[in-house]
């Protein structure tokens, strides 16, 4: 038997339209955030504001408008009860979960709650479960294809994307990652390149074998005649072969590489794709999955070990053991 929960009560005074930017939780806890995270936080502050007014279709809010200093208990867990009914991936209901708290937080701090009712509002219990991660791996015969594809392209855009995959798929890089990198970053002599990841958090990865030579054949032929230290790392290129000098988007970067699969005759791919298929090639190759987590940036062992392949095939070699005593009539027949 289902036992119907009770719904939140109405939120007073919802609209923020007369308070100043500086006085509105939403902006001031986004403002903090690195640009990709911003974007990631501010679509689920949006997406909740959009929940936590659904039935009340006179009075429209998103994350910058909604009165956050409102909610209470009773709201926050209805979120969460509706998160986990909209079936999100745990990870996701999560992170949008700690940008609830976020807000939360800024409300508190900019006199909108009191602190009862701030300590109140956040205590939630995570969102249990675990689910596979999107995407797909590439296989060996798929990169490769990729790198011919691109040697074949003697245009400027064809040494900048081997260059790119080189990263992706050599160093475990996020795309926005990739993107963010500026020329300073990397350090020639040692092959260090310094990464800004998420939370703003830096760490160091080395670029070493092909990737070191794709990433060196951009720097040292593509990108002659730009001034570097501070420049991007990677830029536009027009239609007449002519490079940019402003840095690239996510999404410029995404259609770069959904033209080079095409072009190779493969599947269609993600950058996450490729660090995906990093992080799995690099664990079946012997590497110490503590150093694995450090080198793709992850806060938490459990995500590395998510792309861990090599479970499956054990239990593959496991079952393989079991013989079950069934053969259908046709074979018997045979």
């Amino acid at each position: 038997m289902t036992v119907p929960t009770a719904s939140p009560e109405p939120l007073p005074s919802v609209a923020l339209y007369g308070v100043p930017a500086s006085q509105r939780p939403a902006l001031v806890y986004l403002a903090r955030l690195s640009g990709g995270s911003r974007r990631t936080m501010r679509g689920a502050l949006d997406l909740i504001a959009r929940e936590l007014m659904d039935g009340n279709p006179g009075e429209p809010c998103d994350a910058e408008t909604l009165n956050w200093g409102a909610l209470r208990y009773t709201h926050t867990a209805a979120i969460r009860r509706r998160l986990i009914e909209r079936e999100y991936a745990p990870a996701t209901a999560n992170k949008m979960l700690a940008a609830l708290r976020g807000v939360l937080r800024e409300a508190w701090k900019l006199g909108h709650m009191t602190a009862e009712d701030f300590h109140r509002a956040v205590e939630l219990e995570p969102v249990r479960g675990t689910v596979e991660p999107r995407g797909r791996a590439l296989n060996q015969v798929e990169v490769i294809a990729l790198f011919k594809e691109c040697e074949s392209d003697d245009t400027a855009s064809g040494v900048r994307d081997a260059a790119m995959i080189a990263l992706l798929y050599g160093a475990g890089l996020r795309r926005s990652e990739l993107v963010g990198l500026n020329v300073s970053d990397y350090d020639a002599p040692s092959g260090a390149l310094r990464v800004r990841g998420k939370g703003r958090k830096a760490r160091t990865v080395y670029v070493t074998h092909g990737s070191r030579e794709a990433l060196e054949a951009w720097l040292s032929h593509a990108r002659i005649g730009i001034d570097a230290s501070t420049k991007p790392l990677f830029v536009p290129i027009d239609k007449a072969g002519r490079l940019q000098p402003r840095r690239m988007t996510d999404q410029a970067l995404y259609y770069a590489l959904r033209r080079r699969a095409k072009a190779a005759g493969i599947k269609e791919f993600s950058p996450h794709d490729l660090r995906r298929t990093f992080i799995g090639d690099m664990l079946d190759a012997g590497a110490d999955i503590s150093a694995v987590q450090q080198l793709a940036g992850h806060s938490n062992i459990s995500t590395t070990a998510r792309y861990d392949r090599r479970g499956e095939r054990a239990k593959k070699k496991a079952m393989s053991l079991l013989l079950v005593p069934y053969t259908s009539k046709q074979s018997r027949r045979h």
